[in-house]
């Protein structure tokens, strides 16, 4: 153990304060939970307390911060102000968050507190991107990383370690050993001696010291932070500081080793380094209790500060799931602009049109930025999406990826949330079920649960490979029900290489995280497309045709066989409206609405399952809202509640085609007659 003298007296002494501040606050939340004064699930950081309290003094105000659920250490540490902590801990308007986040999602992007995550291991991917946002704009600003030893075992902490590793990122993984991952011991969770040695396997430094230690936690963290702002990547940091409750507040400790316990407890941070300073002659008696006095009144003032708070108004409900309310399905309509094309029509195949909406983005816009898995060139993507970019604009913004869905995903979130505009690859629809955290926990969720302090603009690429041959059951899906599902994501489905692109450029401009669903069924077919800059705009529907007798809904690579049903039906004298959603959230559902009060009767196709897809939730509003208006029940037509499968003839029958369209609208057709 060395001598806090090491740190100089004024420092040493900071450290115990912000300590102190911390242990009060800390005490301050168990009692109002023990008295029924405050209500959630708490998980404690004593004996943590020293790890912050040093690591946070050596950042500058404006470095970064990402940490998780047991967390409150950290957030003091990190120079949040006690009011804002406390009036979240209560639920208020005044709190960090507006009383919408919580204990577990503390976020004060004043202070640089980016992300603290309630998902073990989710904020290490989130680091990475941040750091790496820091690094593309040259601020010099470091970001740290806090987690748990039972995270050190989730796969995202690995993914995101590699890639910092490998991009050199300007990023400090801490990782706070406790000594338990819930009710696990670090014994029983990992064959491994230590997580700090793991950092080897990546390619970057670890190191283990003592976390209940000041002097050793400044001695390792200097090393560690000098690297990361030369430019020379990231550590792998682990402190050792033994837990000294259960996992949460009132849990019990029977899984605890006893012995090992009264140990940690008598040894404890807060007793021993008070005892430090004044051994050593860094502090005396009556400066402690000093600032052991101002730190009791600073929370006694934040506890009554939230106590005389008001609770959020019933309008948040609402506020915060996308950056303005009227994006929310079934929200009253606004306006929506659209940026006209000027550039002279070319043909060209959906998949050409979806690489020129990337040029375009990349030239017009230097925060914007391409990830993904095999994008640069010669490969340029799977399906040559992406080709001939990263040889114009450079390796740096067209930026080739590991297999690391979890990692691309979190890095374009932490990269959005400092000013940048990802745009992410997920090679096939659904490989997004690897990153589904990062998703809809993460980039859907982080504007709300800060309050709208922090913004998450990411665009998410993904290809839809159904229906198009021997693909089978894991490449072939089309996840828009499962995503549209999920408050805070906008989802758009083109079905044509003039919406490929226009609606890819709205997304990339949208300060809300979309995803664009490619089908491989379309990205061959041609289309007219203009030159340079124009948007579709996201919930805005097209009417492809105009008709008296049946809307036909659908989008995607639906609207082929639509396209060609209605012609057919039209043959017969038929009288069909064709509507294209576009956008599955934001929802047009206006047009859709005026649509089957004009023609009365409604079928809804889409490649997905039927059971439970989109299609379930517009007939179930349109049912709802036209009762008795309608000539027939709405009616729809997906794939049939299996998985998909290989064999070409199965393949065949499994997906929706123009004959099972023409089928059910005839069906449709004649009821009410």
């Amino acid at each position: 153990m060395g001598s806090l003298a090491e740190l100089g007296p004024e420092r040493a002494v900071a450290i115990y304060r912000t300590m102190t501040r911390i242990a009060e606050c800390d005490q301050r939340i168990q009692q109002g939970l023990a008295a029924g004064d405050l209500q959630f699930q708490y998980y404690p950081a004593g004996g943590q307390e020293a790890i912050p309290a040093t690591i946070m003094s050596l950042l500058d105000p404006d470095d970064l911060a990402v940490t998780t659920y047991r967390v409150i250490h950290d957030v003091v540490a990190k120079g949040t102000p006690m009011r804002e902590i406390m009036a979240e801990i209560y639920g208020r308007a005044t709190g960090t968050c507006k009383g919408k986040g919580g204990p577990m999602h503390l976020t004060a992007p004043d202070s640089g507190l980016m992300v603290t995550t309630g998902i073990v291991g989710a904020g290490a991917p989130i680091a990475s991107g941040l750091a790496l946002a820091e690094a593309m704009q040259g601020t010099g600003r470091v970001t740290v990383c806090s987690f748990g030893d039972g995270a050190a075992n989730i796969g995202a902490v690995h993914e995101a370690l590699n890639i910092a590793a490998l991009w050199s990122l300007p990023v400090v993984f801490v990782c706070q050993n406790n000594l338990y991952a819930e009710y696990t011991s670090f014994a029983e969770s990992t064959a491994a001696e230590s997580i700090a040695a793991r950092a080897a396997g990546y390619g970057m430094p670890g190191e283990r010291c003592d976390g209940t230690d000041p002097a050793a936690i400044d001695e390792a963290a200097r090393r560690a932070l000098d690297r990361a702002r030369a430019g020379d990547g990231p550590t792998l940091l682990e402190c050792v500081a033994p837990r000294l409750q259960g996992h949460a507040f009132g849990s019990d400790i029977d899984h605890m080793d006893q012995d090992d316990l009264a140990a940690a407890k008598r040894d404890a941070p807060m007793i021993a380094v008070r005892q430090r300073l004044l051994d050593e002659e860094l502090a005396t008696e009556d400066e402690l209790a000093a600032i052991e006095d101002e730190a009791r009144a600073e929370v006694d003032d934040a506890q009554a500060f939230a106590q005389q708070s008001d609770a959020p108004g019933l309008e948040e409900l609402s506020e915060d799931v996308f950056a303005s309310p009227a994006d929310i399905p079934y929200a009253p309509a606004e306006p929506r602009e659209a940026i006209a094309p000027t550039g002279e029509n070319r043909t060209m195949p959906f998949g050409q049109a979806v690489n020129e909406a990337m040029a375009v983005a990349l030239e017009r816009d230097d925060s914007v930025f391409l990830l993904g898995e095999d994008i640069h060139d010669p490969a340029g993507g799977i399906v040559k999406a992406t080709l001939g970019l990263s040889t114009r604009f450079g390796i740096d913004r067209v930026r080739p990826t590991p297999i690391s869905e979890q990692a691309i995903v979190g890095a374009a979130i932490g990269a959005s949330m400092r000013g940048m505009k990802p745009v992410a690859e997920i090679m096939v629809n659904d490989f997004a079920m690897v990153a589904m955290d990062q998703i809809a926990n993460h980039a859907a969720k982080l504007r709300y649960m800060s309050g709208g302090r922090t913004t998450v603009p990411i665009t998410i690429r993904s290809l839809s490979a159904g229906n198009v041959g021997s693909f089978g059951a894991q490449h072939s899906q089309s996840l828009e029900a499962w995503f549209a599902h999920i408050p805070g994501l906008k989802i758009v489905a083109p079905s044509n290489a003039y919406d490929a692109k226009g609606l890819l450029l709205a997304c990339i401009d949208d300060p809300d995280p979309c995803i664009q669903i490619e089908a491989m069924r379309c990205f061959f077919a041609p289309g007219d497309v203009p030159d340079g800059h124009y948007t579709v705009p996201l919930g805005q529907a097209a009417v492809r045709q105009e008709g008296d007798d049946l809307t036909l809904i659908s989008y995607s690579w639906g609207m082929q066989e639509a396209e060609g049903a209605a012609a057919q039906l039209a043959e017969a004298g038929h009288s069909i409206e064709l509507i294209d959603l576009r956008s599955i959230v934001p929802l047009d559902y206006d047009t859709v609405r005026g649509s089957a009060e004009k023609t009365g009767r409604v079928l809804i196709v889409h490649p997905a399952v039927e059971f439970g897809g989109f299609g379930a939730e517009l007939a179930a509003r349109l049912q709802q809202d036209l009762f008795g208006q309608l000539k027939a029940p709405v009616m729809r037509y997906g794939a049939p509640y299996a998985s998909i499968p290989f064999a070409q003839n199965l393949e065949a029958a499994y997906f929706i085609d123009a004959a099972g369209i023409v089928e059910h609208a005839t069906a449709l057709l004649d009821m009410g007659r």
